[in-house]
């Protein structure tokens, strides 16, 4: 028997060193729900913080609706150590109990208002939504400038948006168009009937980012961000436009939140800190987003912006009401506009 002991000993080391070795990979792993590559230059970002930090965050392409219900669904047993998406949607995860307070670094930098006052969720950047346009795709048709322009008929089968139930740049568009045609918070009747006419032109209705599907020009027309249009257009060098329709659109930010019992709390505020750095924004910047901390952007990116003028059109809102008026919204599009 004295023969075996060294042996099992030396087992029982490498199972303890293999348990170590395991232990310490896994800490070094922050799972984000909705980081997609493809989206707002996540890609780079990622691989930002796995350089600057050592904490590897794996790529993820739910949207913000699919997030929020995941982490609901894992409440008892996260699996996330954060998630990043839209505002109502930080709004309604505080209100569900599946974020955890933290105040990264910066916090005093990000403005009132596009924060939770016990950092349940914080904004990193912001978009506006307009038209994103890929003018190849038109083939020969004119660039539309207004909402009103994608219910002609020349635009059937060209008109692309995300569904609004689901996808948080869907409900934006959606609240943008009901406020261009006179609708408010406490009235989204004008979307509902917009959509409903809408449907006459047979729009492709994706739920996840469409990004590629522009660029490939299976959608010529999609309501997105600018960051999207412009990234397409400076970086991938397509012949894509943004539009600021005529009759105006929102402004909206999007925020990240630290899960409520994190397996990795530790790695996922590394992370949470690396995306409000002065390297981290300036990535959200280049990437032609509105960072939250404004002195991250430089001159160059703002040149590729379109005038001031053109941004005038475009208006903050009440996005705590946003938040709390988008369930009905979301049951009512399934229900009448889908």
């Amino acid at each position: 028997m004295k023969i075996f002991r060294p042996l099992t000993h030396g087992i029982a080391a490498a199972l303890i060193a293999l348990a170590g070795f395991s232990s310490q990979a896994i800490a070094q792993t922050a799972i984000c729900y909705n980081c997609p590559p493809e989206w707002a230059d996540w890609g780079t970002q990622l691989q930002a913080i796995k350089a600057k930090t050592g904490v590897t965050v794996p790529p993820d392409n739910k949207n913000s609706g699919q997030s929020l219900s995941q982490l609901v669904a894992e409440k008892a047993s996260p699996v996330a150590d954060m998630a990043y998406y839209g505002v109502t949607f930080g709004i309604q995860a505080k209100k569900a109990g599946v974020t955890a307070g933290y105040k990264p670094a910066h916090w005093n930098e990000i403005p009132e208002g596009l924060k939770d006052a016990d950092g349940h969720w914080f904004a990193i950047h912001s978009g506006t939504l307009g038209f994103m346009v890929n003018v190849d795709a038109l083939k020969g048709k004119p660039v539309p400038r207004s909402w009103a322009d994608l219910l002609k008929p020349e635009y059937k089968g060209l008109v692309g948006y995300l569904d609004p139930a689901s996808a948080f740049v869907g409900y934006v568009g959606a609240v943008a168009v009901n406020s261009a045609r006179g609708g408010t918070l406490d009235n989204l009747t004008p979307a509902i009937e917009y959509f409903k006419a809408l449907q006459k032109n047979e729009p492709i209705v994706p739920k996840q980012t469409a990004y590629a599907r522009v660029l490939s020009g299976e959608i010529a027309i999609l309501l997105d961000y600018d960051f999207n249009a412009y990234r397409a257009k400076h970086k991938d060098k397509a012949r894509v436009e943004f539009v600021i329709p005529t009759e105006g659109t929102v402004v909206v930010p999007y925020v990240m939140s630290l899960t409520a019992q994190a397996p990795h709390a530790a790695d996922g505020k590394k992370a949470l800190d690396f995306v409000l750095s002065d390297e981290g924004q300036a990535i959200w910047a280049n990437a032609f987003l509105r960072p939250v901390r404004a002195s991250a952007i430089s001159k160059e990116a703002q040149t590729r912006f379109l005038p001031a003028s053109e941004y005038a059109r475009a208006k903050a809102l009440d996005y705590a009401k946003m938040a709390e008026v988008q369930k009905a919204f979301s049951e009512r599009y399934l229900r009448e506009a889908q």
